[in-house]
């Protein structure tokens, strides 16, 4: 199991359009093989800034929903309503070797 971090920036006054877009991502992942849940966060500091956590089976389920057609055409309507780079994190269980 893999849980994914993606940390966006928005831009004032852009947030409820962020929320939708956001929230039709996880629509769509629900969907997708592999998926089991996510949730949308909101910095207490910042309420620019948001996090999507969301957790699957493999990394190559979330391979596959990244460079999926539908999730990059949200993320094309996402990118002008953000003011840096997204941050994606990947991270796996802890395992002692």
């Amino acid at each position: 199991m893999i849980r994914v971090m993606i940390e966006r920036k928005c831009q004032p006054g852009k947030e409820k359009q962020l929320r939708e877009l956001l929230r039709e991502l996880r629509m769509a992942a629900l969907r997708q093989l592999g998926y089991i849940t996510g949730e949308t966060l909101r910095s207490a500091d910042d309420p620019s800034l948001f996090l999507v956590i969301s957790t699957w089976t493999t990394k190559d389920a979330w391979k596959l929903w990244q460079n999926a057609r539908q999730r990059l055409s949200v993320e094309d309507m996402i990118e002008p309503l953000i003011t840096t780079e997204r941050k994606v994190r990947v991270f796996t269980e802890d395992y002692e070797d």
